[in-house]
């Protein structure tokens, strides 16, 4: 492939996206370690150099994937229905299953990778406290103070673990059985609503 002086290819594709891509199509298909920088610039269509003159470390480039996956913050603004707990819920999952829908590959990637490498699993696990109060945030908002904050704690834990896994499995979304979200969304926000804040 023809490359300008700038490490881009014919397409006008940045040599560093391409290894990003690459990078990405192979620890997915193959795994993070089962995937040698050669194939990879390969696949990319660089000289192997310069995947290391932009990612020192192979582990770079899983960190740098990190980084792609989409800002799940979503203003409560954007979702709540005063007064309507379950609305809301299904509002913010819908928000954010459609920021998921173009990278659902990446995420299963990372989700897999962070059984073995730290700077994944912080980084996941630092998006999933932004989720649990963003979850917390709608409830709040939605329930107009009427909800007792211990309760609005709990539910805002559990359905921050519910949308994770789903958001981890997204990828064989077809194989398993029907999505039981909005069953769940549903039971939370009458349990919040039963209960009257003290």
């Amino acid at each position: 492939m023809a490359r300008t002086e700038h490490g881009e290819g014919v397409a006008g594709v940045p040599a560093k996206e391409r290894i990003l891509r690459a990078a990405e199509d192979l620890f997915a298909e193959r795994g993070f370690d089962a995937t040698p920088t050669s194939r990879i610039a390969e696949h990319a269509g660089v000289p192997k150099g310069l995947v290391h003159y932009y990612f020192r470390r192979k582990s770079d480039l899983l960190s740098a994937l990190v980084t792609r996956l989409p800002d799940e913050r979503i203003d409560p603004v954007r979702v709540v229905v005063p007064g309507d707990i379950a609305e809301s819920l299904r509002q913010l999952v819908s928000a954010l299953d459609a920021r998921l829908a173009n990278s659902r590959m990446l995420s299963h990637l990372l989700w897999r990778e962070a059984d073995t490498h730290r700077a994944v699993r912080d980084a996941l696990q630092d998006r999933f406290r932004q989720l649990v109060g963003q979850v917390r945030a709608v409830i709040i908002a939605a329930g107009g103070g009427g909800v007792a904050a211990a309760d609005v704690d709990s539910a805002a834990g559990l359905l921050a673990l519910a949308v994770s896994y789903r958001h981890s499995v997204a990828r064989h979304a077809g194989d398993g059985p029907p999505d039981l979200m909005d069953r769940e969304l549903n039971f939370v926000a009458d349990a919040l609503m039963a209960r009257p804040a003290t």
